[in-house]
């Protein structure tokens, strides 16, 4: 037996997190793997959460049901192709990763019908795909935009609120799943201003937009506490955006601080739907989405122009800035937020689209080497071109000759194995059963985004298939030829208003005007196997 695959109970490849990446890895493995293999898939939400969908759905309500699909299906097989065994041997798993070994993980519960007591599960394989922490406007199992600041700073209409108090929103800290959220005020000028640090321009707009009726919210909920909801299963994901709605819809003025593409997408939506709302969208650099055509960010600035969304850019909001609430000339409490520069922004509701950052903690506990220290990819976990975990190479090192795979000669890894793939010759591999892709994974400059999670899952599944498939020949794992992965260039699609989108694929620039209100989530449920209508996406 091959030294990669142990004399467990059930050959296992595991897949942490089942989002976009992790979803196609189990899906492909589970195409092709010996019958005498499984995959379990685990993932702390009990559906698949459509990210892409979130900030359209908090803004205009009646979609929320949309956005979260169940695995009940993710391992159904395409017509065309036969099935490998007894499809029921794979598994979906709802719990939380605590920790993570060379040939086991621990869970946040045990499930000893499939042998996983004392929350332990064994595997030959596993693919972390645990992605990012995501930012607070999309973060379900976070506080709903500045809740936290609103309970803490209500007081008695005798008391009244002061200049000098700091939202907890505005603060820097960070732990566990949160990020640091942001919330603010202004009185806005009513047509688009567009400042930079070196030039202002301003436009005055001769159609205003016109009022959007919105429909009523879907009555899956009761008006239950959200306090008596579970994280992360679908009540509770579609009461944070209700709530998270009901947020947006009571400010009267919003900051937007980010111009990546949740930020443009919430700052359009929320102008579209309330045009009467100021909104405000901040950017640090000069140029929108600057990894893409400048035809986009042409095309996007004139949209904001005529959603009147005041759109400030090269300007950086100073976070070590503690904040203050004040009172603007309607009575209304307003946050009060300020950039490097010292420019002070108000708005009743600050949404902080930023500051996204790599999910790697268990990675880092068990190879602190394979997380990058610094720069734009800090925080991600180190791969090589065959997307398996790597650590940098010790200085003196010799390289196996007509190999696949490279052996140390000053192995200083947990591994006595250390072995580097040509391609990647500044990194090792410590644990070739462990690969890593999506958001948590340095991947060779590909963007952050699901099509590319998609892609690595494919890669990182028929490696593992590779090698299973080798060990079962007899073959050396040095004469594997894994197959490498190489990004495509960037690609994009984002909504501009309700209507509209924005796409780029391979260096073309389009667009489209008749985008659904539901973004079309519901091709996502055919794309998990769910074939079902309007009351099915309620209940499923």
């Amino acid at each position: 037996m091959s030294p990669l695959i142990k004399a467990f109970i059930h050959k296992t490849v595991a897949v942490l997190g089942a989002s976009y990446g992790g979803a196609r890895t189990a899906q492909l493995l589970a195409q092709q793997l010996p019958s005498d293999w499984r995959v379990v898939l685990i993932d702390r939400n009990t559906h698949f959460n459509h990210l892409y969908a979130l900030p359209r759905f908090a803004t205009l309500p009646g979609h929320e049901h949309k956005a979260f699909i169940p695995y009940t299906n993710v391992y159904e097989l395409p017509p065309d192709i036969p099935s490998i065994g007894d499809r029921s041997r794979h598994l979906i798993l709802n719990a939380q990763v605590t920790s993570i070994k060379e040939h086991s993980l621990t869970l946040s519960r045990s499930f000893p019908e499939h042998d996983i007591v004392n929350g332990v599960l064994n595997f030959d394989f596993a693919v972390y795909a645990l992605g990012s922490h995501l930012p607070a406007p999309i973060n379900l199992w976070g506080p709903v935009g500045d809740e936290e600041d609103v309970k803490a700073s209500e007081k008695p209409e005798s008391a009244p609120v002061t200049s000098e108090e700091t939202p907890a929103s505005l603060r820097t800290e960070t732990s566990g799943e949160s990020t640091p959220v942001a919330v603010a005020p202004a009185s806005f000028p009513a047509k688009a201003v567009v400042v930079s640090s070196t030039r202002v321009n301003s436009e005055s707009f001769v159609t205003k937009p016109q009022p959007v009726q919105l429909k009523p919210s879907s009555n899956i909920l009761t008006e239950k506490p959200a306090t008596e909801l579970v994280r992360g299963t679908k009540p509770a994901a579609i009461n944070w955006l209700k709530r998270f709605h009901k947020r947006i819809e009571k400010a009267s003025s919003v900051l937007v601080v980010g111009g990546g593409a949740l930020g443009i997408q919430y700052a359009s939506d929320i102008a579209e739907v309330f045009p009467n709302k100021a909104v405000t969208l901040l950017h640090s650099r000069q140029r929108l989405l600057p990894r893409f055509d400048e035809g986009m960010h042409d095309e996007i600035l004139s949209t904001l122009f005529s959603l009147n969304v005041t759109t400030i850019l090269g300007e950086r909001l100073d976070l070590n800035y503690p904040g203050k609430i004040v009172v603007n000339e309607h009575g209304i409490p307003e946050r009060m937020v300020r950039t490097l520069s010292g420019r002070e922004i108000r708005a009743e509701l600050v949404l902080l689209c930023t500051g996204q950052t790599p999910n790697t903690g268990l990675i880092k506990e068990l190879l602190p080497d394979s997380i990058v220290p610094e720069g734009s990819s800090k925080g991600s976990i180190r791969v090589t071109r065959t997307l398996q975990i790597g650590v940098p190479a010790p200085v003196a090192s010799t390289s196996t000759t007509g190999s696949n795979l490279s052996v140390s000669s000053t192995s200083t890894s947990p591994s006595e194995k250390q072995e580097a793939h040509a391609q990647d010759p500044e990194l090792t591999v410590p644990y070739p059963n462990l690969f890593a892709i999506g958001d948590a994974a340095d991947a060779f400059g590909a963007i952050n985004a699901g099509h590319n999670a998609y892609f690595q899952g494919e890669v990182a599944a028929r490696n593992i298939l590779k090698i299973i498939e080798a060990a079962n020949e007899g073959k050396d794992e040095k004469e594997v030829e894994l197959e490498k992965y190489t990004p495509g260039p960037p690609a994009i699609k984002i909504s501009l208003g309700l209507t509209k989108a924005l796409f780029q694929i391979n260096g073309v620039v389009g667009k489209k005007s008749d985008v659904s209100e539901d973004l079309d989530a519901p091709a996502m449920w055919n794309y998990m196997h769910i074939a079902t209508d309007e009351e099915g996406m309620l209940t499923l």
